[in-house]
């Protein structure tokens, strides 16, 4: 997979592809692909990184691992492919953006516009087996995310970590708070939404630390595709 890796990436990444741990996921992913479906599709693997350069992070979301349905998954988290139908939680995402920015629903689920802008859509496990969530938890994605957050936490400038959920806020630890602004909330997924993800207003309170950092705030409204 070292060929897949974006350009802008591998000075910050390329040594964690040469770990025990990488091979081992390397061959693991090879098997797995043999005996099954796998999403998304290789190519589309790194499709966050390649979206979103390094020097470009300004926003960090990080999901769990991505869906595991049909031509949902295309490497960024929460968001699906143009003609695929909203999840549940990507629903509720667009609800509290309504609410907290007046953003109108669009016809897609697709988020490849925010990542464009320099928002990061990291899930902590970057493949999935068709049908079988989780399914590719610890087996060395964990590790090489872990990676990518602590390499933008490196960054000089300061970036907005958006941690939903109680596994995503695991991360924390990764992150210098005193450097960098890091937004705890509820998760949007339909079991804990009501629960302190509605009326959190998350997008809104990026913006004004962006705008408070000197750079530019997110456009979240998407458009139809």
């Amino acid at each position: 997979m070292k060929e897949l890796l974006p350009a802008s990436w591998r000075p910050a990444l390329s040594g964690e592809l040469e770990k025990p741990y990488f091979k081992g996921l390397e061959r693991f992913l090879e098997e797995e692909r043999k005996a099954a479906p796998v999403f998304p599709p290789e190519r589309e693997v790194f499709s966050a990184l390649e979206l979103t350069p390094y020097d470009r992070v300004n926003v960090l979301l990080l999901g769990q691992d991505p869906y595991h349905d049909d031509n949902q998954a295309h490497g960024l988290c929460f968001s699906v492919r143009a003609g695929i139908r909203p999840p549940p939680s990507l629903v509720n995402i667009y609800k509290e953006l309504e609410t907290d920015v007046g953003f109108k629903k669009p016809n897609n689920g697709s988020l490849v516009p925010w990542a464009k802008q320099g928002v990061l859509l990291l899930n902590a496990v970057l493949t999935v087996r068709a049908h079988q969530p989780n399914s590719h938890k610890d087996k060395g994605w964990e590790t090489f995310t872990d990676a990518v957050i602590r390499k933008v936490n490196e960054k000089e400038d300061r970036v907005i970590f958006l941690l939903w959920g109680g596994y995503a806020q695991k991360k924390a630890k990764l992150i210098d708070g005193a450097r960098h602004l890091v937004i705890k909330g509820a998760h949007p997924s339909p079991l804990s939404a009501r629960n302190g993800f509605f009326g959190s207003h998350p997008f809104s309170i990026i913006n004004e630390a962006l705008v408070a950092a000197g750079k530019p705030p997110i456009d979240w409204q998407l458009p139809n595709l």
